[in-house]
């Protein structure tokens, strides 16, 4: 083999970040020396990875196509090291991206239950909505995702992990709030404030819309839950989103659920993985302790 893991090292973090200076901070390395590294892993693979604009390095084409490898061979190199030098198996980093609902509403339990019973296992956890969190996955930027909905590409596996329903919302003072039923007309007239698209709680929301409503009249969309649940209470729009987000102001008052049972707004939170993967302890044991954590809420709730 020609190039090095401390090579490949070092282009990872030179493609994250696409600074040799912020690379070397990454890595306590001098810019000179990273310069170096990289110029010699470009020589030995007698490729260009990357395209110099100004002070940021853009990746090649080469670049692009080797990224997803160079990264799963670090975390294969990661996963050796742990396996060997670690007193326990369950020890090392995990790094998993959630969409904002999990994010939120269940990772904080899920990682106090595993601080407490796996102190050696950590978790970094990453926020992005549903499509950025499959291709961080199959990016290999992540080895554990959590998506709002089904996914249907073939190189993830998934797992579900709870059941959810998505709600349309309002302020108690909107003029559907005292309604026994809200219909598809009714719904088309109004003005919305919505997720952005790519978001999973979007598509679902969509695809129940999808062939009963022509032409919604949505006025902005956000990324931030908070900012959409504030906008409803303080304005005249309606909004939909997960059960899980909009309880709390549900039950106190500030928002109201409207009937709507021409949609069919069912969904579930799923684990994704890239099916190559292979195994990976790290993985099945947030896997299981997710699980243990739904019989927990589930108990509780009773």
């Amino acid at each position: 083999m020609k190039f090095s893991l401390k090579q490949i090292a070092v282009f990872d973090a030179v493609a994250s970040l696409e600074s040799v200076s912020a690379a070397a901070r990454k890595l306590s390395m001098t810019q000179s020396a990273v310069s170096m590294s990289l110029s010699q892993l470009e020589s030995l693979l007698n490729r260009p990875l990357f395209i110099r604009q100004g002070n940021r390095l853009i990746l090649s084409h080469w670049g692009s196509w080797l990224k997803p490898k160079a990264r799963k061979l670090l975390q294969d190199a990661e996963q050796i090291e742990f396996g060997l030098h670690q007193q326990h198996l369950i020890s090392g980093n995990l790094k998993i991206c959630a969409s904002q609902t999990a994010a939120e509403y269940l990772m904080p339990q899920l990682i106090s239950n595993i601080d407490s019973d796996f102190p050696e296992l950590r978790i970094q956890l990453s926020v992005e909505n549903t499509d950025h969190v499959a291709q961080g996955v199959l990016d290999f930027e992540f080895d554990l995702g959590i998506i709002e909905g089904r996914n249907n590409d073939r190189r993830l596996n998934e797992q579900k992990w709870i059941d959810d329903h998505l709600v349309i919302v309002s302020t108690p003072n909107h003029p559907f709030a005292k309604l026994n039923y809200v219909s598809l007309a009714q719904l088309e007239q109004a003005l919305w404030v919505l997720r952005e698209q790519g978001a999973g709680t979007r598509y679902i929301f969509e695809s129940a819309i999808h062939g009963k409503i022509e032409k919604l009249n949505v006025w902005k969309e956000y990324e931030q839950v908070t900012l959409l649940k504030s906008l409803v209470q303080n304005g005249n729009y309606l909004t939909c989103l997960p059960h899980l987000a909009v309880e709390q102001e549900v039950n106190e008052g500030k928002l109201v659920v409207l009937p709507t049972p021409d949609l069919d707004l069912q969904r579930h939170l799923s684990f994704i993985w890239r099916h190559d993967m292979g195994e990976n302890p790290l993985r099945d044991c947030v896997l299981n302790e997710a699980k243990r954590l739904i019989k927990q809420l589930s108990m509780s709730s009773r």
